[in-house]
């Protein structure tokens, strides 16, 4: 784990590029809210490297793009959300990491980037209209979090339920995906409930990798043989 650093270490770090940084430009910057630093048990600002790059986003769209705070503000909390933040000429803009993974990669069953989206954000990443998101929802197809926004798991069910409605597969035939993708949760949560921290994530995701392939297999198999 890379070193907390103080706010000298950070100001040190930002003045190659902005010489007139100083202490007080950057309390003034986390007064503000655009960077969040952790804080010891003594008080003492314990600021990341990640920390630090974020102000280097600020300083460098006040100096080169002329934003005010508020833009700028604007911008991060879209990257916070694991949006490409919004630039002069464009809107902000989906990560193109959640593109629908080939199965069963490895990418398909990590978290990735952090990704929240609005309902309406949703709506124009996966095809559907507002009504049938907000069906999906209702029916426990799509789970939004506590603050209503949805993470890349829901972008790529609802892309699917998208694919698969020209087929006429409709909601209620879908409800089947649901209950058979619970069934399997429960399993393989009793493989890995008596793991903690690490090991625990990394035998989740390859226990979900083999299990998105032997879902895969049996599907293709199944319809195989109808044909």
């Amino acid at each position: 784990m890379a070193a907390a650093l103080t706010i000298g270490a950070v100001v040190r770090a930002l003045a190659e590029e902005f010489p007139d940084v100083s202490v007080s430009k950057v309390r003034f910057l986390e007064s503000e809210g655009l960077v969040t630093p952790e804080r010891s048990g003594a008080g003492y600002r314990r600021f990341t490297e990640d920390d630090v790059e974020r102000l280097r986003y600020v300083l460098r769209a006040q100096r080169d793009l002329f934003w005010p705070l508020r833009v700028i503000k604007e911008a991060l909390a879209q990257a916070d959300r694991g949006l490409e933040p919004a630039g002069p000429d464009r809107p902000a803009a989906l990560p193109r990491v959640i593109d629908d993974p080939a199965l069963p990669d490895a990418g398909a069953v990590s978290g990735g980037a952090v990704l929240r989206l609005t309902r309406d954000e949703l709506v124009a990443a996966c095809g559907l209209t507002a009504p049938e998101v907000d069906e999906l929802v209702d029916h426990g197809m799509l789970r939004p979090d506590r603050a209503g926004l949805h993470g890349a798991a829901d972008v790529r069910a609802a892309r699917a339920v998208a694919g698969l409605a020209p087929y006429g597969l409709e909601l209620r035939h879908l409800r089947a995906f649901r209950t058979a993708a619970d069934r399997e949760v429960g399993l393989l949560e009793q493989a890995t409930g008596a793991l903690r921290g690490e090991a625990a994530v990394q035998a989740r995701e390859d226990l979900v990798r083999h299990a998105l392939a032997l879902h895969a297999a049996l599907v293709r198999n199944g319809l195989d043989e109808g044909t």
